[in-house]
């Protein structure tokens, strides 16, 4: 009898991501009180997703928490590391937490479609968003992130595969301190909690859960040469969102839902850039079409 092959799996350096170490005494209590990760469920699981939020409940940065043995390690948009490392310094006020860049020191790596954690020497988590996502690892610099059952590939093909299961980014999909959670998906990617207390942005958070007013949502969109980040979708001349990253013809865009489901009823082309678009729900999500036609209130 032959034996069974294992499935190969993926490798990427992502250079866009930088990583920043919160730790301290306090660093947990500090954290639980910023963020809109329940830190008691991340220390458990050891990985964590969230967001630091505007006081209005826009997200300034969204990232990945491994837990470490020296502390909590962030895995974030390098574009959005500066203005986070400020604002967590601002808020830290008396607590005995310290902040420390590690930019320099470490690189973050995407392994996917993989049978098992690669073994590689730093801190490995599964990604806490989606399993179909694998894992991510936290490596010094001058680490080997070459891994049994995984080969090389691209930071575009990781973003590929993200992208093809729906999932966005920040800084990617829609730029940071425009968005909500809810914009992003984050209630159904496991990046918001609702029963942790009080945080930065909660408040408003909250009221757009509790009263179903979340209407604008990260949707999945196909269609042939699909046009640049941030080129809006439309349909008989009305705005519906805008065109977020794409790949091999698939892309994440955020829409109103409302407004799509409206058009899609009422049969109308909807389009980014003249391109036309097929529109689905991500696989993960909880959200479905809105039953109403109101086509007023919050983006």
């Amino acid at each position: 009898m032959g034996t069974m092959s294992m499935r190969e799996g993926s490798f990427a350096v992502l250079a866009d991501r930088a990583v920043l170490r919160i730790s301290g005494p306090d660093a947990e209590s500090f954290l639980q009180n910023i963020i809109t990760t329940d830190m008691d469920r991340a220390v458990a699981t050891g990985a964590g997703f969230g967001a630091l939020l505007s006081p209005q409940g826009k997200i300034l940065a969204d990232f990945l928490i491994a837990v470490a043995a020296d502390g909590f390690l962030f895995d974030l948009p390098r574009t959005a590391l500066a203005d986070f490392t400020k604002r967590m310094t601002l808020y830290r006020l008396r607590a005995k937490v310290e902040i420390t860049s590690l930019a320099e020191s470490h690189r973050v790596v995407a392994y996917w479609g993989g049978e098992s954690a690669p073994g590689v020497a730093g801190t490995v988590i599964a990604d806490p968003r989606l399993a179909a996502l694998g894992f991510r690892a936290i490596l010094s610099a001058d680490a080997h992130p070459e891994a049994s059952g995984y080969v090389a590939a691209t930071a575009e093909d990781w973003h590929a595969h993200r992208i093809a299961l729906g999932v966005p980014e920040g800084g990617r999909d829609f730029a940071l301190g425009d968005a909500f959670p809810h914009d992003a998906d984050m209630d159904d990617l496991g990046g918001l909690d609702f029963r942790k207390g009080c945080y930065v942005g909660q408040e408003i958070v909250s009221r757009m859960q509790h009263r179903g007013t979340a209407r604008r949502r990260a949707v999945m969109v196909s269609g042939a040469a699909l046009p640049a980040p941030g080129t809006p979708v439309e349909a008989d001349g009305k705005a519906l969102g805008a065109l977020g990253t794409s790949a091999d013809g698939r892309g994440i865009a955020l829409l109103r839902l409302d407004r799509t489901k409206l058009a899609l009823d009422a049969g109308s082309r909807v389009t980014a850039g003249g391109v036309p678009l097929a529109i689905a729900l991500p696989a993960f999500a909880r959200f479905t079409w809105p039953a109403g036609t109101d086509d007023e209130g919050a983006a």
